[in-house]
């Protein structure tokens, strides 16, 4: 099966060349190694507005996942999860949930604060799984530890393949 992915990077300093981004580069290594087609990859600031319309532009090609890094936490400029609000049809908080309990399995007890989200998105007849990933390079190697064994069934069950 061909999985075709996108990665948003949601940072204000990487956005404006302050920090280079190295969540969003390990994002895209980690799907090529898992054989998705990774077609574009954006940077932008942290802005509700900015974030969600950078996620429909990418997934607008039949994407079938777009992976975010960064704006998940709860300082005021995180808004990724917010971003979120008007692009989920519904939620998969299974998958939130276990990226998560990865971090504390890990050792990080802060990610217990990530507000990353887990859904998918409906444009038309395109169903685009769309994933929150926190900023960090670990974080988001933790993140693809929990997504890569799911997902060619999790897009398999999008385009409506049986149980």
């Amino acid at each position: 099966m061909t999985i075709k992915a996108a990665v948003v990077t949601v940072s204000d300093r990487a956005s404006t060349g302050e920090r280079e981004d190295l969540s969003g580069p390990t994002a895209v290594r980690r799907l090529e190694e898992a054989g998705v087609q990774v077609l574009e990859t954006v940077v932008v600031h942290d802005d509700v507005r900015v974030i969600a319309e950078a996620i429909q532009e990418v997934a607008y090609d039949e994407i079938d996942l777009v992976i975010t890094t960064g704006g998940t936490g709860i300082t005021p400029q995180d808004y990724t999860a917010r971003a979120m609000d008007p692009l989920l049809r519904f939620d998969i908080p299974g998958i939130a949930e276990a990226i998560r309990y990865k971090g504390i399995e890990k050792g990080v007890p802060g990610a217990l604060l990530s507000r990353g989200r887990a859904g998918v998105m409906v444009g038309g007849k395109n169903r685009t799984l769309i994933i929150n990933l926190a900023g960090s390079v670990g974080a988001v190697e933790d993140g693809m530890d929990v997504i890569v064994p799911v997902l060619e069934h999790a897009v398999a069950q999008m385009r409506g393949a049986d149980h």
